[in-house]
């Protein structure tokens, strides 16, 4: 079952291949200051570490609090992602409500257990201060070749955040986790891709981040195009998320021309699309400073 070929998209690897080898030949032509600080801006500042304590994320949304004071030219992140637990502590210590709380739930990083298990981590999420929830594809479903199992877990998701969000008065934002590293195949990472816009995902990202192949330029490059047919067919547009692995400023600049040369500059921006990282700020501000910064 291809749910791709509904939208009349097939991925072309050597044209793909093509134009990422085109793409990486000139990153450093386009990597001007401007660039790297729209990145900072697009980031989920995130840590999902075993260790994490209350203090240490407190400390974490401190320094968020403090940056503009000490990098005036720069734009905030666009979130703090945590685990759940800590989302109320993330939403009462943050200054800037333009900074928005993230949390993973959903039995975050493998979706293995009961659906109703996850529903109410994410109803307990957003109750907590979420503005945005990341959940993970139930890959059990989707590599059994069980799309619609697959499918209607998102869907459920997408209508119990719906409910605390309206009974709340807020928006919240739903990502969808592909696991891109997982899926093995440009066809099977398009039919997860069209699988989570087709119930209700507002934003498909790469990875988690904790398994051995995180984003790729070649992941990236399909989940766009996907986005780009999704849009020409329905006229929603869909965010792009990378995240997992992205381990220099380049990176993050290969990651933001791939969008931009498939969806159009008018995709760079935080509404739709982030990058999910834990390292990504120092190493921008260290390029751009042009000495070692450690300030996250």
């Amino acid at each position: 079952m291809s749910i791709a070929n509904k939208y009349g998209y097939t991925p072309d690897k050597e044209a793909i291949d093509r134009h990422l080898n085109l793409i990486a030949g000139g990153l450093e032509e386009v990597a001007f200051e401007k660039v790297y600080k729209a990145c900072f801006g697009l980031m989920d500042q995130t840590t999902l570490a075993n260790e994490d304590t209350p203090e240490s994320v407190r400390r974490l949304v401190e320094k968020v609090n403090s940056f503009a004071k000490d990098y005036p030219s720069w734009p905030l992140p666009a979130s703090i992602c945590v685990y759940p637990n800590f989302a109320s502590l993330v939403a009462t210590v943050r200054e800037n409500k333009d900074v928005h709380v993230t949390t993973v739930a959903g039995c975050f990083p493998t979706s293995q257990s009961f659906l109703e298990v996850k529903l109410q981590e994410i109803e307990m999420a957003v109750r907590a201060g979420a503005d945005e929830i990341d959940i993970v594809l139930a890959l059990n479903s989707f590599l059994a070749g069980d799309y619609e199992a697959a499918g209607a877990e998102i869907s459920a998701s997408r209508a119990c955040i719906d409910k605390v969000a309206a009974q709340l008065g807020r928006p919240v934002i739903l990502k969808v986790i592909l696991e891109t590293g997982l899926l093995q195949t440009p066809e099977s990472i398009a039919n997860a891709s069209f699988l989570a816009m087709e119930n209700g995902a507002d934003f498909i990202k790469t990875s988690t981040g904790k398994v051995k192949v995180n984003a790729t330029p070649l992941a990236a490059y399909v989940m766009c195009e996907c986005i780009k047919k999704y849009h020409e067919t329905t006229g929603r547009k869909v965010g792009f998320k990378a995240a997992g692995g992205i381990s220099s400023a380049l990176d993050a600049v290969c990651y933001l021309s791939i969008a931009g040369s498939i969806l159009g500059e008018q995709w760079l921006n935080r509404d739709l699309f982030r990058f999910g990282v834990s390292s990504l700020a120092n190493k921008l501000l260290s390029v751009v400073e042009q000495k070692t910064v450690t300030y996250f």
